[in-house]
């Protein structure tokens, strides 16, 4: 199945997700949501911009690297996670946002990650992941903190983006996806 895209604005994407009870069936959410991310040419999704307030995010970095890239891309759920530590050099990329097209901003965000998740079959992991699958980790795991990468922008850069934002929130944005709009 897939699911339409909660655009900026909609009240599930400033919340807090909540816990998914261990053992709880996800796999078929999890497929519809690499699905969903597939059809929207995504690298990750978080739950809530499906509609859903839960703590699972789905991502494939291997879709942001090019071959000759050092960096080893990764295509895996992560089912209630929680970052431990985040460190390295900090450093600026552009990023961008399926629940706010059209819209692009310099991030600045440690290079490494310690991170503690289940993976589908709810396994316990502990993993470090670094550079560009870190920085998709950290975008998504700030969706399920109810924090946007345009939260982080301040003064003239947030204003510059204000008008743009209004208008997605009306639903004035095209898209190759499906959107739900508040």
């Amino acid at each position: 199945m897939i699911y339409p895209i909660v655009a900026y604005g909609h009240q599930v994407l400033k919340k807090e997700a909540e816990e998914i009870h261990e053992g709880d069936d996800v796999s078929g959410l999890i497929s519809d949501m690499f699905d969903t991310m597939g059809k929207a040419n995504g690298v990750g999704l978080a739950a809530p911009q499906i509609n859903k307030g839960i703590r699972l995010f789905v991502l494939d970095s291997n879709l942001m690297l090019d071959e000759e890239d050092d960096e080893k891309g990764i295509r895996k759920a992560f089912i209630n996670p929680i970052i431990l530590d985040e460190y390295g050099d900090k450093y600026t990329f552009e990023e961008g946002c399926l629940s706010i097209p059209e819209v692009r901003a310099e991030i600045t965000r440690p290079e490494k990650l310690t991170i503690e998740y289940f993976d589908e079959n709810w396994n316990l992991k502990e993993e470090e992941f670094s550079g560009m699958t870190a920085r998709v980790i950290q975008h998504e795991y700030d969706h399920l903190e109810g924090i946007l990468f345009v939260d982080y922008l301040k003064g003239l850069k947030r204003r510059m983006v204000k008008g743009k934002l209004v208008d997605i929130s009306k639903g004035k944005v095209s898209t190759d996806y499906r959107m739900l709009y508040p």
